[in-house]
């Protein structure tokens, strides 16, 4: 006997495996970066759960990640964006996991960070649009937030989506801290777990490049590129959700 979600039908023994999809935002993004595909893979019929990134260090944020993953009974696909995609890398060596989904992300290799990575390659607009704002640990330390700035973020980071959306999430961006982007990925997950990519070819805030070298490196399934700003869940919410689908049928 079967259940329909959205316009899809799965057999009971489907639902057992079909994996449960976790959506990973970057740095300047929350969990709503991702409202538009999480409403669309929710009529699928999928188990979504979009958790929010505390941004403050490579190595935490994975550690934190990983703990909602073990938290789930049964598979998770693990779709990173941008930052999350370093994110995911890292806590996608849970034993759950079962596939990666980079959308214009960093597939880091193990030992590298971000600041390596980005350096191989010509800087984006996004160099020279970031602020910089002190703020406290619990240590004491002073520690450094780094964000874009207002007026730059419609054009760097979220060029192609309504404008009313991006000044909301413009003045409600998820900083990402600084010391996040000299930490080095402890593992890649890549190289265990299978991988899918889209490369955003209209990208302001990573240089194209950077995901396609992640990607080819990584082995990836299936890369698509699409003429999108950085922020492509947001412009091609239909793309996004297709792929992250069809990834998901490949490992159920």
């Amino acid at each position: 006997m079967g259940r329909t979600y959205g316009d899809i039908t799965h057999r009971e023994d489907d639902i057992m495996t079909t994996p449960t999809i976790m959506l990973i935002h970057g740095a300047f993004a929350d969990s709503a970066s991702f409202a538009p595909v999480t409403r669309l893979l929710l009529d699928r019929g999928f188990t979504v759960v979009v958790p929010a990134v505390p941004n403050r260090s490579l190595v935490g944020d994975a550690a934190y990640v990983r703990s909602i993953i073990e938290r789930i009974d049964g598979p998770v696909l693990l779709v990173g964006h941008s930052y999350g995609g370093a994110v995911v890398t890292v806590a996608g060596a849970a034993d759950n996991v079962v596939g990666l989904v980079y959308l214009a992300g960093y597939a880091l290799e193990e030992g590298e960070s971000l600041g390596e990575l980005q350096g191989r390659f010509a800087d984006s607009d996004l160099a020279a649009a970031l602020v910089y704002t002190p703020f406290p640990q619990g240590d004491g330390e002073p520690g450094t937030d780094v964000s874009v700035e207002i007026t730059a973020f419609p054009d760097v980071f979220a060029a192609g989506v309504d404008p009313q959306v991006t000044q909301v999430l413009a003045v409600s961006q998820r900083p990402l801290a600084a010391a996040a982007f000299g930490e080095a990925a402890s593992v890649a997950a890549w190289r265990t777990k299978p991988g899918w990519g889209i490369v955003s070819a209209a990208d302001h805030t990573i240089n194209p490049d950077v995901e396609r070298f992640g990607y080819k490196r990584a082995g990836l399934r299936r890369v698509i590129e699409l003429d999108s700003p950085h922020l492509v869940m947001r412009s091609h919410p239909d793309d996004v959700a297709d792929f992250i689908a069809a990834a998901a049928a490949e490992v159920s």
